[in-house]
């Protein structure tokens, strides 16, 4: 087969097809994150920078909402926390796939690579993952507006006496989990798989959220076990003041490179 202009084509191969994609076991899980670790110890310190950063921005959102008497937003932000998380590791990609084709990731050269994705279909991804990340905050205070509007907390201890004592607070509990559910579900669909994808190879962002959801529904099971193990590390990485960020951030940065090297032929 040969195109308008005479090059001969790759069988079953069409210009613009998206990219082959595998099935993935629990295996795969387990080795991903075993070599996101083994990255992680071999270059630690790109991940316990970036790490940082968020731990700081953590913080920083935290001490924030506490000071403009909002403690009531600390609960979802946490849980909203994973939803960016691609989005940060986009320098862990750049570490792990160095160290793959055996160069060495100095640390000025993966911060290039960081700043050059401004130009590049990574920033369209991050405009999207920002907005789905607003879409969840702001439906947490439209549901404490519709469900709690009429109880009073100004503390954290308050709300969380509230929401966990009162029919209305399960209520709100039961339909924001539902909501946030659905929400995260979505964008981990098309995240999980396009972010790395982005930088690793020259497609459009489309093309990478569909060969995302593709891989997703490829192996459903074991990829949503995957978004459950991230949420689960992430907000067990916040608990202490955000510092498990800098070991977890760049642990399962690392080991989404290797997974969307399975993944995706």
């Amino acid at each position: 087969m040969a195109d308008v202009k005479g090059t001969a084509q790759p069988q079953g191969k069409r210009p613009g097809a998206l990219p082959e994609v595998r099935a993935l076991t629990v295996a795969d899980i387990r080795q991903s994150l075993a070599e996101g670790a083994a990255d992680f110890a071999r270059c630690p310190a790109v991940g316990l920078m970036i790490g940082a950063v968020f731990m700081v921005i953590g913080m920083a959102i935290t001490v924030s909402l506490l000071v403009l008497h909002e403690p009531w937003l600390i609960y979802p932000f946490a849980i909203g926390f994973p939803l960016v998380g691609p989005f940060a590791a986009v320098g862990l990609y750049e570490v792990s796939r160095r160290l793959e084709a055996g160069q060495a990731p100095a640390l000025g050269e993966v911060l290039r690579v960081i700043w050059a994705q401004r130009r590049r279909e990574v920033s369209w991804m991050a405009f999207v993952m920002l907005f789905v990340f607003w879409i969840w905050m702001y439906q947490i205070r439209l549901l404490i507006a519709l469900i709690l509007g009429r109880m009073s907390f100004a503390t954290l201890d308050r709300f969380v006496d509230v929401v966990t004592t009162t029919s209305e607070g399960w209520i709100f509990l039961g339909i924001g989990h539902v909501v946030g559910a659905a929400l995260a579900l979505v964008l981990f669909s098309i995240t999980v798989i396009s972010i790395p994808m982005l930088l690793d190879r020259e497609v459009d962002f489309v093309t990478a959220m569909i060969t995302s959801v593709r891989t997703v529904l490829a192996s459903p099971v074991v990829m949503l076990g995957w978004g459950l193990v991230v949420t689960l590390a992430v907000l067990a990485a916040c608990v202490p003041f955000f510092l498990g960020l800098l070991v977890v951030l760049p642990v399962l940065g690392h080991a989404t490179w290797h997974l969307y090297r399975r993944a995706v032929v």
